[in-house]
């Protein structure tokens, strides 16, 4: 059995303002200097998210550990784009530590749509069926020389047993506020479901705000910092988080998904939905009643899928 990678210490997060990225702006690209700076609402957990001028987006790492994939996406989103059906962020340049900034940081043009939820979709299958084009185009680019999974994305395409601690830590967590015993099968039987070993790119991080959309239909996907090549059940977990059943059903349909691989997908999912769960224990606000929303429906798909 290979070894279990270890994730390390939770990221130190900095902070950084829009006068920070004025000064940048200035420093490095003086041709956009005179282009207003402003921050995006509910930008993301990795990068602070800054629109520059109409037309681009500055995004800085918010931690060390999060800097590494500036250097993966400068390099291997040109090469992919051409490959895939939807417009994806192709970064504009890259930025350099300054005013008193630490990390490199990159430019990417503003992809026009709003994240996805599901009261925005028009058509759940035909969302579903779009998406699975886009990351079967994805898994059908060469593999080779592409990004094996490692700190740069916290492990996604490696084994879902690195997750391990973090979904049993949620499991005690939650004993008695939800069905741990059929949580724990369901985890199980993913991390101990095995890969066929056969590299293939993935996103890593296929999540509503990823997802744009205009017109209700899927227009773009963006940030690939978590992308990489390897196992890429990681990118199924959308199937329990976004798509209705019947979305779902096309999803899988159209990808070709192997049991396998849909159980380990499933794991994904349900790791996350456990973590939420845990952190939002005790509370009904809609992040809450989401988590949960998630869970139940994870439950019940494999019951259904186990009769």
């Amino acid at each position: 059995m290979s070894s279990i990678p270890d994730l390390g210490p939770v990221p130190q997060r900095i902070t950084a303002d829009a006068a920070q990225v004025r000064r940048l702006i200035g420093d490095q690209f003086p041709e956009w200097a005179g282009l207003p700076v402003r921050p995006v609402a509910k930008g993301g957990w990795d990068n602070f998210t800054f629109r520059l001028g109409d037309a681009m987006v500055v995004r800085l790492p918010s931690a060390a550990e999060y800097a590494l994939a500036v250097d993966k996406e400068q390099h291997w989103l040109p090469r992919l784009a051409p490959s895939l059906p939807l417009p994806i962020p192709i970064p504009v340049a890259k930025g350099s530590p300054g005013a008193d900034y630490p990390f490199p940081w990159s430019i990417h043009p503003w992809l026009q749509g709003e994240p996805a939820t599901a009261d925005r979709i028009a058509d759940p299958v035909r969302f579903a069926l779009d998406l699975a084009g886009f990351l079967a185009a994805l898994q059908g680019i060469d593999a080779a020389d592409g990004p094996q999974p490692g700190k740069h994305n916290w492990f996604r395409g490696a084994t879902l047993r690195t997750y391990d601690a973090t979904a049993r830590r949620a499991l005690t967590a939650l004993d008695g506020h939800i069905d741990v015993d059929a949580a724990r099968e369901i985890w199980t039987t993913a991390s101990d479901t095995p890969w066929d070993g056969k590299d293939r790119w993935f996103h890593g991080d296929v999540a509503q705000g990823n997802l744009l959309l205009d017109g209700g239909e899927l227009a773009a996907v963006i940030d690939f910092g978590t992308c990489g090549v390897g196992d890429p059940s990681c990118d199924m977990a959308i199937a329990w988080t976004l798509l209705t059943a019947d979305g779902r059903q096309a999803f899988r349909e159209r990808l070709s998904v192997d049991d396998a691989t849909w159980a380990r997908g499933r794991g994904w999912a349900l790791w996350k939905a456990l973590v939420a769960c845990a952190q939002t224990r005790g509370r009904s606000d809609e992040e809450s009643v989401n988590a949960r929303r998630v869970l139940y429906g994870i439950f019940s798909e494999y019951a259904s899928d186990h009769r």
